[in-house]
């Protein structure tokens, strides 16, 4: 700022300074003129000058302006220079966000004009069938491409005749508007007559009204017409969204790239896939193979579910031979991560991913534990999926083959199911244990048949009661007959003793199908059974350690509907248990752990083939045997409210003596047990105990109850009538 001055000589004193107005300033009020001071010049001092000057000096008035220190701060000197310094400007990180959202939705509209005009293409082309005539040929699948070649010549004879058929179809367009035309004008002609007539109104008032709703509905179509652009837009991305592939750098920042992300998105399997060392994959990925995702990632219960087109040449097995390494790239365990070909979509994978660590901890209480009953008609719960839902194990029309290393928890899951077919008092159950085992004494009780040990005695036992089901189909289909039905349902089982359900457990079966005299019968019965029983109500569960083509022999597993595999050794004991190919397949419990001193693994986990409409991975429900002991009683409870002997023979009631029956229908010969039920039956046809005895039945009766024996030679029991008439004898003598 600056301000004129003027510098007044006072003599011998100092010259005063005089501030001069602004020359562009407004002039001066009388109140402030008069509060400026008044100087004259008389008043100066004077100025020292020399004497031999003092007449010379002339008064001079000097001109001038007062300069204010500027206000810029002083230049400071550094003490030494700076090298090597770099700046960086970092970009704020709400623009960056915005930018990269509108990228985002600009590309993945685009993707989605750009899926449209594919589409187009391929539906004017026909270019998906050439695609998989395409892919056929790569993989050298005749029959694939045969179908193929077939489905493409109905498709174009199939346009042909839509394209021949369009005129018409014009034609009955225009006929149908041009008389709905005609017939909305006679309708308002009509209307605005009837109004005239019957003077409500005036002839043209009706055409008023329909002009106005015209009027209002072009008006509404016009106000509407600028919400069409972003309608499109919202389209096209969302059509990008579900079929485009997404851009690397609009997912993540710079900075993120090193952490592999724990969604498995799009991006993340696309990037997975990159890594697998698969060379004809890598080669589309280098020729640019924009994948075509059929569903994009999506929620799926514990889990992400995704599927897309694999390029020509790469099929899901080649995916699956490579588990390992996909797991590991998509920041997962093996177990977590299931890669399939749907049936309905050949060439597509069907991947996935399940949570990190949702495949451990304890699964949810079995829903049987502490109430409820159970249907043996329905099924019972045994399991939950990788998704978190329910399984229910089939018992009518199904039979089990379970197999897993020690530990696993094989014995599980058929505790599982027997606890829920007990809870149903109709069904009767046989458990023979080729080996030392006491898994399933608390349910003893409720047994009808429960014998373990690695005895012959008791392989022999398994294969009489094998013998006994299979005679039992004559009586079965025999009372079918009767009652005019097909299979058995509940209501004639609870109606029929003889229609009631049975379900055989064979644990350690190899035992018995590797037996050196047993293994021939034993196998042949089992798969006659399996065959023959389906509508019969019998479920056979067999369970073994060690599957192989010997301890289980396919001709056994190909009529099995169900079959649990879980923690396994190696390829071959997987497909001997869940049929052939299906390790290659993605169908595969070998990455299983059982359960070991250093931790669970993943026991009570397997692949389940027929539990569900696809194979897939499941949690069995566990069950304690100090949680058995209350669910058997209950199953007691149920079974004695039904009227029903806990060996699942109906309550004793006075009228018949089994001795005195016997002695009537016996000669003097040695019988075959199994044939002694059907002559006790025709002697008391309306006797029910005698309605469903079997020889087995009957064995253990005379046994138990009266200490009669019974032989075995050959593995066929044998009764001598002299041994019941002698132990009839002693009972009427009091002994």
């Amino acid at each position: 700022m600056t301000r004129p001055f003027r510098l007044i000589p006072g003599g011998e004193e100092r010259p005063k300074v005089e501030l001069l107005p602004e020359e562009d300033d407004d002039e001066l009020t009388e109140e402030e003129a008069q509060r400026l001071p008044v100087r004259r010049p008389e008043d100066a001092p004077p100025l020292p000058v020399p004497d031999d000057e003092r007449d010379e000096v002339e008064q001079y008035v000097y001109e001038g302006e007062v300069v204010d220190e500027p206000n810029t701060p002083p230049v400071r000197m550094l003490p030494a220079p700076i090298r090597g310094k770099v700046i960086a400007v970092r970009p704020s990180p709400g623009t960056v966000k915005a930018a990269r959202v509108t990228a985002h939705v600009a590309v993945t509209a685009g993707q989605g004009w750009h899926s449209w005009q594919v589409r187009a293409w391929d539906g004017l082309t026909l270019g998906v069938y050439r695609r998989a005539i395409r892919q056929a040929e790569a993989i050298g699948d005749r029959e694939a491409l045969a179908e193929w070649v077939d489905r493409m010549e109905k498709a174009k004879h199939q346009r042909h005749d839509r394209l021949m058929e369009l005129p018409i179809l014009a034609m009955n367009i225009a006929k149908v508007l041009g008389i709905s035309i005609i017939g909305a004008l006679m309708l308002l002609l009509a209307l605005s007559t009837a109004v005239w007539a019957t003077g409500v109104g005036d002839f043209p008032t009706v055409w008023h009204i329909a002009g106005n709703v015209i009027k209002a509905l072009l008006t509404l179509v016009k106000w509407l017409w600028p919400v069409l652009p972003v309608a499109l837009v919202v389209s096209a991305f969302r059509e990008g969204k579900r079929r485009g592939t997404p851009v690397g750098w609009l997912i993540a920042d710079k900075d993120e790239v090193k952490d592999r992300d724990l969604i498995p998105d799009e991006g993340a399997i696309l990037n997975a896939l990159r890594e697998l060392g698969i060379s004809k994959l890598d080669r589309a990925f280098k020729e640019g193979w924009r994948p075509r995702f059929v569903l994009p990632t999506e929620r799926d219960g514990k889990g992400y579910h995704t599927q897309l087109e694999l390029p020509p040449a790469v099929t899901v097995e080649m995916i699956n031979d490579k588990k390992k390494l996909l797991a590991h790239n998509l920041v997962r365990f093996p177990v977590e991560v299931w890669a399939t070909e749907p049936r309905d979509l050949p060439g597509v994978l069907d991947l996935w991913v399940a949570d990190q660590g949702s495949l451990s901890g304890p699964v949810e209480p079995w829903p049987l534990l502490n109430d409820g009953t159970a249907d043996y008609f329905k099924g019972v719960p045994v399991a939950v999926d990788i998704r978190g839902r329910r399984v229910n194990g089939r018992l009518f029309e199904a039979n089990y083959v379970i197999a897993g290393m020690m530990g696993s928890g094989k014995s599980s899951l058929i505790i599982t199911l027997l606890l829920g077919a007990m809870l149903d008092p109709l069904v009767d159950i046989d458990v023979f244990v080729m080996a030392d085992n006491a898994d399933y004494d608390p349910m003893r009780p409720r047994l009808r048949t429960l014998m373990t040990g690695a005895g012959d005695d008791v392989a022999e036992a398994c294969l009489n009661n094998l013998r006994d089901l299979y005679a039992d189909l004559t009586v079965r289909g025999k009372a079918l007959k009767e009652h005019g039905a097909r299979a058995v349902t509940r209501e004639l089982a609870e109606k029929d003793a003889r229609l009631r359900p049975r379900i055989a457990v064979i644990d350690e079966c190899q035992a018995l199908f590797l037996h050196e005299t047993l293994r021939k019968e034993a196998i042949e019965t089992c798969v006659k059974l399996e065959n023959a029983a389906r509508k019969y109500a019998i479920t056979l569960v067999y369970a073994t350690p060690e599957p192989s083509s010997d301890s289980l022999p396919r001709r056994l597993i190909a009529v099995t509907s169900n079959r649990a595999c879980f923690a396994i050794g190696d390829q071959l004991s997987n497909d001997a248990v869940l049929g052939t190919g299906s390790y290659k397949a993605g169908i595969s419990a070998v990455g299983l752990e059982p359960k070991t001193d250093e931790g669970p693994g993943d026991v009570g986990t397997f692949m389940a083939r027929g539990f569900t409409p696809k194979p897939g991975l499941l949690r069995g429900h566990f069950v304690s045997q100090a949680q058995a002991g209350p669910v058997v009683e209950r199953a007691m409870r149920i079974r004695e409210k039904a009227g029903i002997g806990p060996s699942g023979r109906p309550a004793p009631t006075p009228g018949r003596d089994l001795l005195d029956d016997l002695d009537e229908v016996l000669g003097a010969d040695r019988v075959r047990v199994a044939d002694i039920p059907p002559r006790l039956r025709e002697l008391a046809p309306s006797w029910r105990p005698y309605e469903s005895l079997r020889g087995t039945d009957l064995r253990d009766i005379l046994t138990r109850e009266y200490g009669v024996r019974v032989t075995n030679k050959a593995n066929i029991l044998w009764l001598d009538p002299a041994e019941v008439r002698s132990v009839k004898a002693s009972r009427e003598a009091g002994e």
